[in-house]
């Protein structure tokens, strides 16, 4: 399988969204900003969507290596026996 890579584009209506370079088919992310939200970010807009998909996909990688980790613990104890200490 190649990899793929990954682009952040700015969308007609102003939304911002995160979709495979090669392929023109629905955003895997779309962010969207209030007016206010905008206002706030004064023009800093893109970096803040930018940021904001950056710790989602930190935050997606952390899940899954827990839920590895917790895979792994559980196949582990099965084949321990259990002891109870007093």
């Amino acid at each position: 399988m190649s990899p793929s890579f990954y682009e952040i584009v700015q969308l007609s209506n102003g939304d911002y969204a995160l979709r495979r370079v090669d392929d023109d088919s629905a955003p895997l992310v779309k962010i969207s900003f209030s007016s206010e939200a905008r206002e706030m970010m004064e023009d800093r807009d893109m970096a803040v969507a930018k940021a904001m998909i950056a710790a989602g996909i930190e935050a997606a990688g952390d899940i899954s290596h827990d839920m590895e980790f917790e895979e792994e613990e559980l196949d582990n104890t099965a084949a321990r026996p259990s002891y109870t200490l007093h």
